[in-house]
Order: structure tokens, then sequence, then C-alpha cells
């Protein structure tokens, strides 16, 4: 069976609808470790209440690289086959991306290229659109610039504020972000350009 490592930051709310679709056979996967690089992780304690393997590897005050070069030694005896990026707040270090090579994946709250970095729901409603959503993409050494391997659009209302908006986008979230998880694990597709093509 695949094995993936979820990096996380705060409450983990994609990591939990991973592991929820594989308690309930909807993805087939192992989660090999939890990895956050917060002590105050909520996502720790969930994991610890499913049973699962997590570990804290602080960052702050440490270069993204020297942490990045941390993680793949505390990674590199899991046999891990995907990295999935759910809530990490850092940019991810080259010595990780140089050991994981198109095996690293995030999901992004908007419909990228549009909207990358951080308070994106406020940039999409400062900017006036109509509709945003979210993106699963690879991870490069841009800063959300991967080829797209999913995405899922939602209305932008006219009383929507940045948590109402955000609230929308997270349901779609977890719909789409296990399912590209489940594609690239399968190895059924394959990447042309920025292109990701399923087959």
């Amino acid at each position: 069976m695949k094995r993936i490592a979820i990096l996380v930051s705060g409450r983990g709310s994609n990591f939990e609808a991973i592991a929820r679709c594989i308690r309930e056979g909807r993805l087939e996967a192992q989660i090999a470790m939890l990895l956050s690089n917060r002590a105050d992780a909520a996502a720790l304690k969930t994991a610890a209440s499913f049973g699962l393997p997590h570990h804290c590897l602080p960052s702050q005050g440490v270069a993204t690289d020297d942490w990045a070069r941390q993680a793949v030694e505390l990674l590199a005896p899991l046999n891990v086959d995907l990295i999935c990026l759910a809530g990490f707040m850092r940019r991810v270090g080259q010595p990780l991306l140089d050991a994981y090579p198109g095996r690293i994946l995030n999901i992004h709250p908007s419909l990228l290229p549009a909207f990358p970095g951080l308070e994106v729901q406020q940039q999409a409603l400062d900017y006036g659109v109509k509709f945003s959503g979210c993106t699963v993409h690879f991870v490069d050494s841009g800063l959300d610039t991967g080829p797209i391997v999913a995405q899922a659009m939602v209305p932008v209302l006219d009383n929507d504020t940045a948590r109402t908006l955000a609230a929308r986008i997270l349901v779609e979230e977890h719909r789409i972000y296990p399912q590209a998880i489940a594609l690239v694990l399968s190895g059924k597709y394959r990447v042309e350009g920025r292109r990701v093509l399923a087959g």
C-alpha cells in the first residue's frame, strides 16, 4: 500500500478529511506520519486520537532549507511515496524538493494562478471576482506555481466575507484533495509542461 506523509501547521482539517477517506475505504493509502512544524497545531491531537504516527519538528528560528533537511532525515526511514501539504504555512525547502521530486502535493484556497500566497479569500473579495475555489498542485520551488492536478470552483456571493468564502471553499478542498491524492498515487497520469493529464 502506498504511504503518505502529511505536513501541517495548524488545525489540519484537510489532514482529517484525508484520514477519514482512508478509514472509510475511499482512499487506498496509509498515513506514515503527520509532521507539524508547530507544537500547538491541533492536527497533532487529531492524529493522536486517530492512532496515527505524529511528530513535531519546530521550525521557529530555523532556516527553510535546514528544516527541510531535518524533515528529510525524519521521513527517510518511512518509505514515503507522497508528501501532502495540508495547511503547512512555510515554504518547502530545496532538500525536500530534491528528495521527493514530483512527489509533493499542496492544496491552495484559490483558483491558481490567481491569488497565490496568504490572505487568499480577502484578495479575491478585494479584486471583485465572481468565482473562487481551490487548487491541488505539485509543489516546486516557486510560490504556488507547480503543475495543477485538480481544481474546484465556488461562486463568490455579494454578502461574502473572507470567513464565509473560506468555509465554502474548504468543503471543496476536502472533496478534491483525496481524489487528487488517489490519482497521483495510482500513477495513472502524466505531466506535459504545466499540464497534468490523467491516463
